[in-house]
């Protein structure tokens, strides 16, 4: 079983495409495949409205003020002793085609109510894990966050995907204290820690005096749907020119958060210091202190020429959108003529090989695991240099040879990071943890899924 904490959002997330991705490897390993979400339900009597609830939470109906805080004051009497997870029936009845390529894939899906706030408030009383119960408990519980919970007799895995909080605090919002204090704690008491680079196993191992040994690096999965990635490249052309009115392939293109530790105040500030004409495409909702990351964008000398909606365009040729959907993205990173991503610090960095997948060339940054991802296969700068960031974009904007270079080395890189290669270290790691008679669903066919898998449908699967 895996859970949904970043599964539920509405725009995607690098820990929701790992989730998802998770989902379906371990389908394809051979093990029957549950997901824990924890958003809000319909009463438990009510199959139908849980059905509904599940596609539309925020519009159950709300319960009186008075009701609510008699089950706030239950809920922090009762945590302790733990909380139970219901099946949610997902049976047709409510026409969910929308959330299908959002969905991850599920043998079961089963949820607790609010489960994630209920959680973090009682390892605030607590400073301990918050217990789930089922009624057939999986084997394991591969936790993609790290979440103070535990799921009642299994064994307990989690990712750590990386410690930027520790790292960079000022670049998040977190309370740092109660965050060193939940990662310590589930140190203390996982069955195993999951992350997803040697930078980041690093870190885990540094900060917190960790022992290596109980910690598995599985590395994280490329794979976009080949309708997307192979889509023709005449369709890809006019996706991009009619949406946007943008050239193909005459557009410098950042995608991800808007967030401190993005950097996107230093690749505008680079984007400026160039002089080039090519025009910076920035897709991004934003996200926290993004006041500093855009001020060049809100100078008062660098007025809007136009706003409307999510676009917000300067005379700068700089383009901001809100949100493009995952078939959209593909399309704007293969119809850009480099992707830039110049982050002070990653505990991978998926956009960097998205971009190599696809065959557009990368600028990223020397800081956190992107060195380590992206090989010789990028533009390497320091993130914390803009003359070295405005150097590299007019070497990436003119030098049509470089940009061959790194689109062929970049195709090579991605493949390193292939679903099969993935498969394979998640399946090993899999087997450590769970001894032949516990595994769930295949038997001996597990031991053999790495090799020779039955794919789930890569098409459904969004990002």
């Amino acid at each position: 079983m895996i859970d949904g904490y970043n599964l539920g959002l509405e725009t995607g997330t690098g820990v929701a495409t790992y989730a998802r991705n998770l989902s379906y490897e371990l389908h394809n390993l051979g093990y029957r495949t549950e997901v824990l979400y924890g958003g809000r339900a319909a009463p438990s009597t009510q199959q139908l409205l849980r059905e509904i609830a599940f596609f539309d939470p925020s519009n159950v109906g709300e319960a009186p003020r008075w009701l609510e805080f008699l089950r706030y004051v239950n809920e922090l009497i009762h945590s302790p002793a733990g909380v139970r997870a219901k099946p949610v029936p997902i049976t047709g009845k409510v026409i969910a085609r929308t959330y299908r390529s959002r969905m991850p894939y599920y043998d079961q899906i089963s949820s607790v109510p609010d489960l994630w706030s209920r959680s973090y408030r009682h390892f605030a009383i607590y400073r301990n894990r918050m217990t789930v119960t089922l009624r057939h408990a999986p084997k394991l519980m591969h936790w993609t966050y790290p979440l103070p919970l535990r799921m009642a007799g299994a064994r307990n895995i989690y990712t750590i995907h990386d410690l930027v909080p520790l790292r960079l605090p000022y670049t998040t919002l977190d309370n740092k204290r109660r965050y060193h204090r939940l990662v310590r704690m589930l140190l203390r008491k996982a069955d195993h820690i999951v992350t997803v680079s040697e930078t980041s196993k690093r870190d885990i191992v540094d900060l917190f005096g960790y022992p290596e040994e109980r910690i598995t690096n599985t590395y994280q999965a490329v794979d976009i749907p080949a309708k997307y990635a192979e889509k023709p490249e005449e369709a890809v052309k006019r996706e991009v020119e009619g949406t946007f009115n943008l050239t193909h392939k005459g557009y410098l293109l950042y995608f991800g958060a808007i967030e401190p530790k993005k950097n996107i105040g230093r690749l505008i500030e680079g984007y400026l210091a160039s002089q080039i004409k090519t025009p910076l495409v920035i897709i991004g909702k934003l996200a926290w202190k993004t006041d500093q990351e855009l001020k060049l964008l809100n100078d008062s000398t660098i007025r809007y020429l136009e706003q409307v909606d999510t676009l917000t365009y300067t005379r700068n040729r700089v383009l901001r959108i809100d949100y493009a959907p995952f078939p959209l993205l593909v399309s704007l990173i293969r119809g850009a003529k480099a992707v830039t991503f110049p982050s002070l610090y990653e505990g991978f960095g998926l956009p960097v090989l998205e971009a190599m997948r696809l065959g557009t060339p990368v600028l990223a940054s020397t800081e956190g695991a992107l060195p380590e991802v992206a090989g010789d296969a990028a533009l390497l700068i320091d993130p914390y240099d803009t003359h070295a960031l405005a150097e590299a974009i007019r070497a990436l904007d003119s030098n049509a040879e470089l940009r061959a270079d790194l689109t062929q080395r970049g195709l090579r890189q991605a493949d390193l990071y292939s679903p099969e290669r993935y498969r394979a270290r998640l399946g090993e790691m899999y087997r450590r943890l769970l001894p032949a008679g516990e595994r769930s669903r295949a038997g001996a066919e597990a031991e053999a899924a790495t090799a020779t898998p039955v794919l789930a449908d890569a098409d459904q699967r969004f990002r």
